[in-house]
């Protein structure tokens, strides 16, 4: 008697390699129905911002298209999940329902809701890792307790056992006999309204095909010279893999294998390629992904207690000319037309916009963790929280209170020749260099020759620095730290 059909209930995971619950579903026997459900509802208070439903739509086709090349297809529903999943099961008369774990807290109860509801209904339910190198409950400090420090956790990571090798994807997809129906990809409005669906066709591709080749592009050129250049905006110095990460169109365990591969062929010793910049990058993600989990209350709360007690200001006019990279700073600027025009912003720029709100402007962290999460295609609670709560200096691992980006010499450090900013603020192209991060200053002479007007072509400083620096410390001093 041949096995029923399997549902594959598909989330952040939109590849078919290196994917425990397809390799399961698969070898239960029997037919596989990949299913996408979209619940968006489920995820509240965080649901999908703009960019990321742009980035999914996108992705879900290349999916389908892969899932077609296997002699399957993709079945889309609208949720609630546990109904969907259900109709699908009595449709089919499947028998069992694998996916692949997120770590959300409100993905967390929904999915444990969700497997005793289809268990108490006589299907097999299971799920299964994939998205991290370690569980987050499996790592422990040497009290038992839960890592906030970056170093001694990734230090325990990798004295661990080595990640296993990726899984292959299936050589074929058993089909059912009869499909279920499905939504068309375009009936879920996922790109509707969105002024970046074209840009993130112009800059990315989005699906695992598009994540193999940045990945291969990576390796074969920028991985050479990532800890010179990955801080640098005006140069290809970092991976930009971060949405694909997130969407699963790739594992970090692919990546380290990938590096792996690339070091073994360079003989470049074991010790010297895990403890490399860029894996200690992945290593990010992992400590992102296991404070959100051990500290579910963070993405709305500061995980130091003491900061809640802070003031932040009000002022929907500052607020609206960061996001709108009107600061008067043009590194702060370029990078958040960066983010409106691509969905993305170099990482190193990202740190030095958030300073820039949380310090220089002292509006509240949180603003800015939800105008990224809206407005970025790599949107990702643990790592937005994380780095959002590091720039305030409210979380685990925080940069020190004191310290404050000076986006002035920040710019001239790390975008010398004004690549960055001259792309991103075209009015100040014609500024010679010395002028390009500080517009302000420049002799009325050079802003004649430039074409240059501040305040009518580009915005003189939204605050001054130097002053904005000494107000946030006397802020930030008067704030008695508590332990989390």
């Amino acid at each position: 008697m041949s096995a029923s059909a399997s549902l594959h209930w598909i989330r952040l995971d939109l590849r078919l390699a290196d994917n425990a619950a397809l390799q399961a579903a698969v070898r239960r026997g029997g037919a596989v129905i990949p299913v996408f459900i979209h619940a968006p509802a489920e995820e509240a208070p965080w649901q999908p911002g703009a960019a990321s439903r742009c980035w999914l739509h996108q992705s879900l086709s290349a999916l389908h298209g892969d899932l077609r090349a296997k002699g399957s297809r993709l079945v889309i529903r609208e949720g609630p999940s546990l109904e969907a999943l259900g109709e699908i099961a009595a449709e089919t008369g499947a028998g069992a329902v694998f996916w692949n774990r997120r770590y959300e807290p409100a993905v967390i109860r929904r999915d444990a809701a969700v497997m005793e509801a289809l268990r108490a209904r006589g299907l097999q339910a299971d799920s299964f890792g994939g998205a991290l190198l370690n569980e987050p409950w499996t790592i422990r400090n040497q009290g038992g307790k839960p890592f906030q420090l970056f170093t001694p956790f990734w230090r325990h990571c990798l004295a661990g056992p080595a990640p296993a090798e990726p899984l292959p994807a299936p050589r074929a997809i058993p089909a059912p006999g009869k499909w279920p129906k499905s939504l068309p990809l375009e009936a879920l409005g996922l790109e509707s309204g969105a002024r970046l669906a074209e840009g993130i066709r112009s800059c990315w591709r989005p699906g695992a095909t598009g994540a193999r080749k940045r990945l291969r592009r990576f390796l074969d050129g920028a991985l050479a010279n990532y800890a010179r250049d990955r801080d640098r905006p005006g140069r290809p110095g970092t991976s930009r893999l971060s949405p694909h990460v997130h969407f699963g169109e790739i594992t970090p365990r692919q990546i380290w294998h990938a590096v792996r591969r690339r070091a073994g062929a360079q003989r470049i010793p074991e010790e010297a390629w895990r403890s490399s910049r860029f894996l200690t990058e992945v290593g990010w993600r992992e400590f992102a992904h296991h404070l959100l989990y051990h500290f579910p209350r963070t993405p709305n709360e500061p995980l130091r207690s003491g900061f809640g007690r802070f003031l932040w200001r009000k002022n929907k006019a500052f607020l609206n000319a960061w996001q709108q990279g009107r600061t008067g700073y043009p590194l702060v600027d370029a990078g958040m037309r960066e983010l409106w025009a691509t969905g993305w912003m170099h990482n190193r720029v990202r740190m030095i916009a958030a300073s820039f709100l949380a310090k220089d402007l002292l509006l509240s962290w949180t603003q800015g963790a939800g105008w990224f999460w809206d407005t970025l295609v790599d949107a990702d609670l643990a790592q937005n929280t994380l780095g959002w709560q590091w720039t305030a200096g409210c979380g685990a691992d925080a940069a020190p209170y004191f310290r404050v980006f000076n986006p002035t010499s920040q710019g001239e450090k790390l975008d010398p020749s004004g690549d960055y900013v001259r792309r991103w603020c075209p009015e100040l192209a014609r500024l010679p260099d010395r002028w390009l991060h500080q517009p302000w200053k420049a002799p009325p002479g050079i802003l004649a020759n430039a074409g240059l007007s501040i305040g009518r072509d580009y915005p003189g400083p939204l605050v001054n620095h130097a002053i904005a620096r000494e107000v946030a410390l006397e802020a930030f001093a008067r704030i008695k730290l508590a332990a989390p």
